[in-house]
């Protein structure tokens, strides 16, 4: 394990001519500081240099076990005042937790003789006594021998069963024979005997139950006793899982700048999901916020960036920055962050401040707007001005929901409005139905080298980092959308998309994502490269008259 009593890092170069940061950096949203961006670019050549280690990253080995990571850079002022930087990755590199020139993780559950190794151990042998237990084939004979068992008694009883329905029904028919035909003495023996026919098949039906009974449990004690071993094993390794987590939650403390302790457990229980997710704590952030508190060290701002190839699921750019993930290191960054001045939340400005709808269409039951950038549909947690408000402010008489569809907050475009209830019922079912016509336009940032084509990756949200989405092809929703290029010009591509299925993000993760056209649309700051806004369009629109039936077309030109 390298050891090293420093992991400050100064600048190679002179810094005079840079403006330090007056606030620390807002960490869900931002553009890096100026020498945030040297100390990335330093941190990058080490990267290209480095020999130190054996680590696929997929820039030069095999994509397929290629293991990209998210690196972070957090600059700092030491006690002395010098300014330079400190240098972290998330998770592990070449399955160790120590590099030179890394900071270390806030707790190391890789260490030998460390009660997580310890315990990783104790659960590996259960799982292989388990497996060895459950590989003996006489569990497989006697599972099949009790079911036999169980199947052969369920038919013989309900034959029984089925037997006395019909002997009642013929004992009552001869009881009413009897009492009809027969003097009182004779009725009274033959119902006598009648009676005591009726005892003997409950009685045989006694009889048989116990003799399955018996049967049914012989074959479950043979099987238990081969199973109740595995069922104990099984119980003793989740016992023994929960005890280690609820450790490793214990162990990853985290500091801030007055010198408060909080760990794992604590910080998410005051949260929705209550429990840490998986790999809570292991990120870059708060690595290099505990070191820096640790050293005495005042944080001054921070930006993180990915390295290597991107992961099958997700939308990860080689070199390129991204924010802190929400779900893992939101509230431990609200704890870290306590007591410092951080730049304010850039998501609680109102982006449509300023802006204006323009109306392409109107009549007395609809209305078809163009949607500005960075504009929401409708209101969202913090921010209430939306199309929906502006609408409502502009046709105060019109009844129900209003918005049919939606364009994602960044996208520019044509937007149909209802200004009833049977009107919104009647668009929004040409929407259902996939029978209206749209078509937008994106700019892409690089040259595709084919025409046209068709992207078929399934989405869902990324429940770590809302609203960012995954390609996932276990829970996610079908998402289809055709593509087809119009002009590459400057090292950027133009293209139409027809969007066949209307999912969150989709036209924005097909273009990015590695399986999809993998070249982000220009201005996309979640899965690409922030721009002064997102090139994407919404161009045309073709639907039906909802009262008239007639076919109607709009088009609107975007403006880039």
């Amino acid at each position: 394990m390298p050891v090293q009593d420093n992991y400050f890092t100064p600048f190679k170069q002179s810094i005079d001519l840079y403006d330090l940061p007056q606030r620390f950096t807002f960490p869900f949203y931002y553009q890096p500081h100026p020498l945030c961006e040297l100390a990335v670019e330093e941190l990058q050549h080490y990267l290209e240099t480095y020999t130190g280690w054996q680590h696929n990253f997929g820039l030069t080995g095999d994509l397929d076990t290629a293991v990209g990571k998210m690196f972070g850079v957090l600059l700092v002022e030491t006690k002395e005042g010098e300014i330079g930087y400190l240098s972290a990755f998330s998770g592990k590199v070449a399955d160790s937790n120590h590099h030179l020139h890394f900071v270390p993780p806030i707790f190391d559950m890789l260490q030998q003789g460390g009660f997580f190794r310890t315990g990783q151990d104790e659960l590996a042998q259960i799982s292989t006594q388990i497996k060895q237990l459950e590989a003996n084939p006489d569990i497989v004979n006697y599972e099949l021998s009790l079911s036999e068992e169980q199947v052969s008694a369920s038919k013989e009883v309900q034959a029984h069963r089925a037997s006395m329905i019909l002997a009642r029904k013929d004992r009552k028919e001869r009881r009413t024979h009897a009492e009809a035909t027969l003097n009182r003495e004779d009725f009274l023996q033959i119902k006598e005997a009648l009676s005591k026919e009726s005892i003997q098949q409950k009685n045989q039906l006694r009889d048989l139950n116990l003799y399955w009974d018996e049967r049914i449990q012989y074959a479950k004690s043979r099987l238990y006793s081969l199973t109740n071993g595995i069922t104990a094993l099984k119980k003793q390794r989740k016992v023994l899982s929960h005890s280690l987590q609820q450790q490793l939650f214990d162990n990853y403390r985290f500091l801030n700048k007055s010198g408060g302790y909080k760990n794992l457990r604590d910080i998410f229980k005051e949260t929705a999901q209550q429990i840490p997710p998986a790999g809570a704590g292991e990120c870059a952030a708060p690595k290099l916020l505990h070191y820096a508190f640790e050293q005495g060290m005042t944080p001054l701002a921070m930006a993180e960036f990915w390295w290597g190839e991107s992961p099958k699921s997700e939308v990860r750019k080689h070199k390129h920055y991204y924010a802190a993930c929400l779900g893992k290191c939101e509230p431990i960054l609200r704890h870290m962050l306590e007591g410092i001045s951080v730049d304010d939340n850039p998501l609680l400005n109102n982006p449509a401040e300023g802006k204006s709808i323009d109306i392409v269409y109107q009549d007395d039951v609809m209305v078809v707007i163009n949607k500005p950038a960075e504009f929401l549909s409708v209101p969202g947690k913090s921010i209430e001005d939306s199309v929906y408000l502006r609408m409502r402010q502009s046709f105060p008489s019109a009844t129900g929901p209003l918005i049919v569809h939606r364009l994602d907050m960044s996208t520019s475009g044509l937007m149909v409005i209802a200004l009833n209830k049977e009107v919104h019922k009647k668009l929004q079912k040409q929407f259902i139905n996939r029978t209206v016509k749209k078509r937008y336009v994106a700019l892409l940032d690089g040259l595709l080298t084919e025409d046209e084509g068709l992207i078929d990756l399934p989405l869902r949200v990324d429940l770590d980092d809302r609203p960012r989405q995954l390609v996932c092809y276990d829970y996610g929703k079908q998402a289809k959308t055709k593509w087809q290029v119009i002009e590459r010009k400057d090292n950027q591509s133009k293209v139409y998309f027809y969007p066949i299925t209307g999912r969150t993000h989709q036209l924005r993760v097909h273009s990015a994502h590695i399986n999809g056209l993998n070249t982000a649309i220009v201005g996309d700051d979640l899965y690409g490269q922030h721009a002064e806004r997102l090139h994407l369009h919404a161009e045309t629109l073709e639907i039906t008259h909802p009262i008239t039936g007639e076919p109607m077309q709009f088009q609107l030109d975007a403006e880039f």
